[in-house]
């Protein structure tokens, strides 16, 4: 990931622009208008309430004169999106494990159920299996550029097929009541760029928003984002335009609505490395100033994410039977108990990994977490980091401001 501090395109607060404060898509109201990209490996739905949960903005005393239409009420982010799903799988997998795929909290609404595959049928099928369960928004993922799923043409390997997208989304759209959305790239590569026609196809079979990510296939996550191609794809529908790539801060997320007309921001991978960034743009958009995190910031933070994770693991019963021959159903809960909390274990690794980034003595944080056997050596190390953190800051205050984490604002 290119990190924003390192980032070229160093955008100023218009004059008059800001990222809006709702969105409607479909009857779903948006509010503000700031979108949690879909993750593969990430927006699962500890990840997903974690950012909910750090993006709370409430204007305080000193912002009392902040009109409420802007202040973007008390989540900066309106709208959270899953793990990109198989439908492939979702379809054939059994009631049982789908709730696994598909879990969410009552906290989490609106949620959009991102979807993936070339199959109309299955496609359609599984996007009524999202919204039996209750997800508030089905979307289709025609960006992936992952190689395991263009080869079973899905993601973006669907851009080179504009008439089987046209099916997808009638029988789609058919299948279910609930508002249907495509996020998609710019195209293929540059010699097959088919966003415009894509985001007008969207519109006439009935789809309630689009969300470009303004790169090609071919791109991947190198180079620019061009946003001049979301400005394109904003001429040229009437249904909501989402844009997608290079928002990196707040001053990012308003440029790209002044320079794009576009209706509301997705974040992805700024997300995982700066939890605050959707309360930043709501508090840049309502005061046109934003607080930086803090050391203590950011241990309160990566505890609470640890914590969500170790709480979400205590689900899985333990199985302890020393001994014992165990039955093939506690065989089962013991295993599924085993898989869960090694998955624990690497997603503590990998938040730690994007969350030390660009903060003094990280790298150092960085080795001993990924030499860590287990979650206790994981959060020991995490403490002992902070405790030396606020011991520099004790002794030599001046060293760690003159050192403190690069944000922008």
């Amino acid at each position: 990931m290119q990190k924003y501090w390192d980032n070229p395109a160093v955008n100023e607060m218009p004059a008059e622009a800001r990222v809006p404060a709702v969105l409607m898509i479909g009857g779903v109201r948006i509010a503000p208008a700031t979108v949690l990209a879909p993750m593969a490996g990430v927006t699962d739905t500890v990840f997903r309430r974690f950012i909910k949960n750090a993006s709370k903005f409430t204007p305080d005393a000193a912002d009392a004169d902040v009109d409420a239409a802007t202040s973007n009420e008390q989540s900066g982010c309106g709208l959270i999106m899953t793990e990109f799903t198989s439908a492939d799988g979702l379809s054939r997998m059994r009631e049982s494990k789908r709730k696994r795929y598909l879990t969410y909290y009552d906290d989490e609404h609106p949620i959009s159920a991102q979807l993936f595959g070339s199959n109309p049928e299955t496609l359609a099928e599984s996007a009524k299996i999202c919204e039996d369960a209750g997800f508030d928004i089905v979307d289709l993922n025609l960006g992936c550029p992952a190689k395991r799923v263009v080869s079973c043409n899905g993601g973006s390997g669907l851009l080179r097929d504009l008439p089987l997208i046209e099916v997808i989304f009638k029988q789609v759209r058919a299948a279910i009541s609930i508002p249907f959305t495509v996020k998609f790239r710019m195209g293929w590569n540059d010699k097959n760029l088919v966003c415009v026609p894509l985001a007008r196809l969207a519109e006439d079979c009935g789809l309630n928003a689009v969300a470009l990510h303004a790169r090609t296939r071919e791109d991947g996550y190198s180079g620019q984002a061009r946003w001049e191609f979301i400005s394109a794809v904003k001429d040229a529908v009437r249904i909501p335009v989402i844009g997608n790539g290079d928002i990196l801060t707040p001053e990012d997320a308003v440029a790209m609505v002044d320079k794009t007309g576009c209706d509301a921001v997705m974040i992805g991978r700024a997300a995982p490395a700066n939890p605050w960034i959707f309360r930043q743009i709501a508090q840049y958009t309502a005061t046109g100033r934003y607080d930086v995190a803090t050391d203590e910031d950011r241990h309160r933070m990566i505890r609470a994410y640890f914590g969500m994770l170790v709480r979400e693991l205590e689900e899985h019963p333990v199985v302890r039977y020393e001994g014992v021959e165990l039955t093939e159903v506690e065989l089962k809960l013991k295993k599924t108990r085993e898989s869960a909390a090694r998955e624990t274990i690497g997603k503590m690794k990998q938040f730690a990994s994007w969350f030390t980034h660009g903060i003094p003595g990280g790298a150092t944080l960085r080795k001993q977490i990924f030499e860590a056997k287990n979650g206790d050596a994981v959060l020991d190390a995490v403490e002992r980091f902070f405790e030396g953190r606020r011991a520099l800051a004790f002794r030599e205050p001046e060293m760690l401001v003159a050192s403190s984490y690069p944000f922008r604002g």
